[in-house]
């Protein structure tokens, strides 16, 4: 049987050029993402820049590892994910090694051709209990996008649907076509 790790350990282990996370105290390694993939999650990352360029209300990460359980640790790398300045104050720089104590407002999943929907729906809930209010899933194949929030049915919204946020970002909409452009 394994060891089981924390998230501080998993956050010193060498880089040995393989994508993983932590699971429940078990690092997984992960293929490594299709380039539409890392496309998709640019353009997300891009559309929320730029609101928050002209909003300052908080900072976005790509592809940043998120502490979603403790004992045993569990650190899920979050496609796009949001932190507002109330949740992580723009005056505290973000790590430079291991964690944040702080989950993000909200976070961006980005279903790739190899991932499970069972396993998407894992991760979701992960984020959900460690208290991440909202998550998006984005679904290359079908061009749609699910909102996750906790204690809601899942939304789901066609290509030409346009997705609103809540609070700190509401303001910020997106037709779902837009996340998938090139």
């Amino acid at each position: 049987m394994k060891s089981l790790i924390t998230a501080d350990k998993f956050a010193e282990l060498p880089s040995d050029g393989t994508v993983k996370e932590l699971v429940c105290g078990i690092p997984r390694s992960l293929p490594l993402p299709y380039p539409r993939y890392g496309e998709i999650c640019a353009q997300v990352g891009y559309l929320l820049k730029r609101f928050l360029n002209a909003n300052r209300i908080g900072r976005a990460t790509l592809r940043s590892g998120v502490v979603t359980q403790r004992d045993p640790d569990s650190v899920r790398g979050a496609d796009v994910a949001f932190y507002s300045y109330d949740r992580l104050p723009a005056n505290l720089p973000l790590p430079m090694k291991g964690y944040t104590s702080v989950v993000p407002n909200l976070v961006f999943e980005v279903r790739s051709y190899t991932d499970r929907w069972s396993a998407i729906h894992v991760k979701v809930a992960e984020y959900l209990k460690a208290g991440v209010p909202t998550v998006v899933v984005l679904d290359e194949r079908t061009r749609r996008a699910w909102m996750y929030r906790e204690d809601d049915d899942p939304v789901e919204f066609a290509r030409d649907q346009r997705l609103t946020f809540p609070a700190p970002l509401d303001g910020w909409n997106v037709m779902v076509h837009q996340f998938f452009e090139s």
